[in-house]
């Protein structure tokens, strides 16, 4: 999956901005509160996004015509340097459930921050979270705490996905709730991750 940057014609004034080379990082549009609205300016900021696949179910609804089948893909998107997105997607047809996933992904990309919080630690690298961060989706709810360099990520095969995506490298996690739901338990850690570069712009 790819953005045309180069047909890409911006419908909104910071997709202008973007395309115009006036805003240069991803930063700079949540330092000002500011709204992504087109994925190509998440493609255009971060060109070494990659994305992966999390989950892929099929759903029925039923209708007067019958029941009626379609795909809910979950996707996630990083560059595993500090940016990370998720998106949740809905067609008939899989193709278009991943298209849509994908570029809902990159319209939730946003910047994590990293550091090292483990006082068993210490070093100036940013290998883990700067600090425990909680976050929750439907009835999951996990928390991911800073560890020592070398350490690895010691959580489940969808957290460690969505934590390497960002470039978490080292971090203890626990989690509680329906952690069978792998869309709830990946935004949940999406959720947390988020919460880290919210904090700093609270803080600061």
């Amino acid at each position: 999956m790819s953005i045309n940057l180069e047909e890409w014609i911006p419908r909104t004034k910071l997709g202008q901005m973007v395309k115009e080379g006036k805003i240069t990082r991803i930063e700079e549009i949540f330092e000002n509160n500011l709204k992504i609205k087109e994925p190509e300016i998440t493609a255009a900021l971060l060109p070494n996004l990659k994305h992966e696949v999390i989950t892929v179910n099929f759903v029925q609804r039923q209708t007067d015509a019958g029941e009626i089948g379609s795909f809910r893909v979950l996707v996630v998107v990083g560059d595993e340097n500090g940016h990370l997105g998720m998106g949740l997607g809905k067609s008939r047809q899989m193709r278009i459930a991943i298209n849509k996933a994908f570029n809902n992904a990159l319209l939730n990309t946003v910047p994590i921050l990293r550091g090292c919080g483990s006082w068993e630690c210490s070093c100036t690298r940013p290998h883990s979270v700067p600090f425990k961060v909680t976050g929750k989706s439907g009835s999951v709810r996990i928390t991911i705490y800073p560890a020592p360099r070398g350490l690895g990520l010691v959580a489940g095969e969808t957290v460690k996905l969505v934590m390497s995506m960002a470039g978490i490298q080292d971090a203890w996690t626990r989690s509680r709730g329906e952690t069978r739901t792998t869309v709830n338990l990946a935004l949940a850690t999406y959720n947390a991750l988020k919460s880290t570069y919210k904090f700093n712009v609270l803080r600061g």
